[in-house]
């Protein structure tokens, strides 16, 4: 998430001799993060993050899903099964699984189980990863992002490689993922 002095910033000195279309959004139109307020009584909200959770977003799992349709009536029937498959299940894991962008980690959880801890199924633990032990990510592609990629060294020492499909917001997602993890090696706008 950008400040307000951020997005001035976009429109002012810093990016005088470029153009305008540098600083609009990948996608349009921008919508708002929904933000949750974790911060207890007497706490500064300017010197705490809050907890973020980007919106949930179908172009993927519809994008699958009209690739099924064209294929069907192509009669490409493997490729219709598999896409139609694929985008049935995005779709419903859109409507249940959020990134939970906390104050000092992400956190991937299932709806209505927000308050449980939930293991994950293929290397044990937490689905909880603090923002330090981020080696890199990377948003392909930020003009219609599809997958997001994370290494972190929390889980394993060498650093564990973990892929989502987005089913999120994707630019809300590159805005919190600049702002908490820093820049990955592609992050835009290159000057």
């Amino acid at each position: 998430m950008q400040s307000l002095a951020a997005r001035t910033q976009c429109a002012g000195l810093a990016f005088k001799a470029q153009t305008k279309a540098v600083c609009r959004p990948a996608i349009a139109p921008r919508r708002q993060c929904k933000v949750l307020n974790k911060s207890s009584k007497g706490s500064s909200t300017a010197t705490r993050r809050q907890t973020v959770v980007p919106e949930p977003s179908f172009n993927v799992p519809l994008g699958l899903l009209a690739i099924a349709g064209f294929s069907a009536y192509e009669g490409v029937t493997p490729l219709a099964v598999v896409a139609g498959l694929l985008g049935a299940l995005l779709t419903f894991q859109a409507t249940r699984v959020k990134f939970q962008f906390e104050p000092d980690a992400l956190e991937v959880v299932i709806a209505g189980k927000e308050n449980q801890e939930t293991e994950n199924a293929f290397v044990g633990g937490r689905n909880r990863w603090r923002y330090d032990t981020f080696i890199n990510w990377e948003l392909w592609w930020p003009g219609f992002p599809i997958l997001v990629y994370f290494k972190e060294s929390q889980t394993k020492p060498e650093g564990q490689i973990h892929f989502f499909p987005v089913i999120f917001n994707g630019k809300q997602l590159y805005d919190v993922m600049v702002e908490r993890c820093g820049s990955s090696v592609n992050s835009l706008p290159k000057q």
